[in-house]
């Protein structure tokens, strides 16, 4: 797409936003049946493309990247108008008489840029907070799944005006020409590299964003914990996927005392989840690329192998593999592993974990398994996350009643539910003032205020 398209798009869209028709009610419930409308049409079309792209089974697609859309759009249509309404504040007894309230309005154009893990859900679920708030979008689906980014750019034609909603397909110099353009919002889902990269161009234009990156997101087990559940859950959460999740449990950290008990039931849940077979398993999906196959092949050098590690290169498969005897000055502690290998770590003192893991870039997620209130309360007390989920994983990323978000290095900015819906709306602060009563005393000449005066100023403010 040469540069001037771009910049007549860009152009069009601003025209159509300034033209205010983006601002009513009745527009953002048309924009979001229409995109409620895309998702029943097709569903089994963008399913299909998802199989394609990434072996994903096909439940997890359609969980992972489509009803959970359904849900999104069903909470923002049901509450979209009470969302819109002027929120009264307070009003300081120095403003008397007057009033306080703070309005929502729409930045503007949007600029809706999603990873390749899952592609089509991290694409449309911002753009749903996107429209609510009155906003227009331009999408940038991943330049890396070719299947999924084909049928988003095949449908939202069909279901949205160009002014309103588009798509650009790019990669490299064309995908530079996109970002630099002058937009009023940036929400970005991808690697905090790239992340740094889109926040620079938006520094040029003091644009705001959003940015979800990821992290090395640990999982604490307690020695007093249900071993079965908690084997079966961070299986289910790491290899979802085939781990290429963001919130993915990146690595165990288990009491000693349960090593062995919790490894030995996770060798028996992946044989219950996949077979002894996984490669001809139609619930596992596959590595995006030889690009990422390549990088995570290397992290199988480290420690004990205790289940999988068998990869193949050709078909991007490796199995769900779990590492025991890792350290953390282990290779495979430095990155994000966003793979389907599960690190171990042995600890007995809780308090050094907590040092350990707060001397490290903030997680994206993190997580607890344990019966122990004391236990969980310590550990949330004392760590910094973007969200924690107990005694489970993935799960809080499914509620929009929760916001969803990092914070440091994994990110800035929440959405998810109404968050969305604030995440791309300005919050306008207006105070309205009467010509009832006006103060004297703030205007010149300016005189000395005495005492008293002041005890009455600072009593009423």
């Amino acid at each position: 797409m040469k540069e001037e398209i771009i910049i007549s798009l860009v152009n069009a869209q601003r025209a159509f936003f300034n033209s205010g028709t983006t601002r009513s009610l009745e527009w953002r419930r048309l924009q979001l049946k229409a995109l409620k409308k895309m998702l029943q049409e097709n569903e089994e079309q963008i399913v299909e493309a998802l199989h394609l792209d990434m072996g994903k089974p096909l439940f997890e697609a359609e969980f992972s990247e489509v009803q959970v859309l359904f849900h999104e759009v069903d909470t923002v249509l049901k509450n979209l108008y009470a969302w819109m309404q002027p929120e009264a504040a307070a009003t300081p007894s120095l403003h008397f008489p007057g009033s306080s309230m703070v309005v929502k309005e729409p930045f503007g154009i949007v600029l809706i840029m999603a990873p390749w893990n899952y592609p089509f859900q991290l694409l449309i679920a911002p753009l749903i907070g996107a429209l609510a708030a009155g906003n227009t979008a331009i999408l940038k689906p991943s330049s890396v799944t070719v299947n999924t980014s084909g049928i988003i750019a095949q449908l939202i034609p069909k279901y949205f005006r160009p002014e309103c909603v588009s798509v650009v397909e790019c990669s490299g110099d064309e995908a530079n020409i996109l970002l630099l353009q002058k937009y009023d919002y940036i929400f970005y889902t991808g690697s905090a590299y790239a992340g740094r990269i889109v926040m620079e161009a938006a520094a040029k234009h003091l644009t705001p964003v959003t940015l979800e990156l990821g992290g090395k997101s640990p999982c604490i087990v307690d020695k007093h914990t249900n071993i079965r559940q908690t084997a079966r859950k961070i299986c289910w959460g790491k290899f979802f996927n085939a781990g290429q999740t963001c919130i993915a449990p990146d690595y165990i950290l288990v009491h000693r005392d349960i090593k062995e008990a919790l490894l030995a039931e996770m060798k028996k849940v992946l044989i219950g989840f996949y077979g002894t077979e996984p490669s001809q398993s139609k619930s596992y999906a596959r590595i995006c690329n030889e690009k990422h196959f390549d990088r995570l092949v290397t992290l199988l050098n480290e420690g004990d192998i205790i289940a999988g590690g068998q990869h193949q290169r050709t078909e991007k498969y490796i199995a769900p593999t779990i590492i025991d005897s890792i350290s953390w000055e282990s290779a495979i502690m430095a990155d994000e592993i966003f793979g389907p290998i599960m690190p171990v770590i042995t600890y007995s003192d809780l308090d050094a974990v907590l040092q350990m893991i707060n001397a490290r870039p903030k997680p994206l997620a993190l997580y607890i398994f344990s019966r122990s209130g004391t236990f969980k309360n310590k550990i949330i007390s004392g760590t910094s996350s973007g969200g924690v989920c107990i005694n489970d994983t993935l799960s809080h990323f499914t509620t929009n009643l929760l916001p969803f978000g990092g914070v440091g290095e994994s990110g800035m900015g929440q959405y998810h539910g109404k968050y969305s819906f604030s995440a791309f709306s300005h919050s306008k602060p207006v105070l309205s003032k009467s010509f009832f009563f006006d103060i004297p005393l703030r205007y010149p000449p300016y005189r000395k205020i005495g005492g008293l005066m002041k005890k009455i100023i600072r009593s009423i403010s």
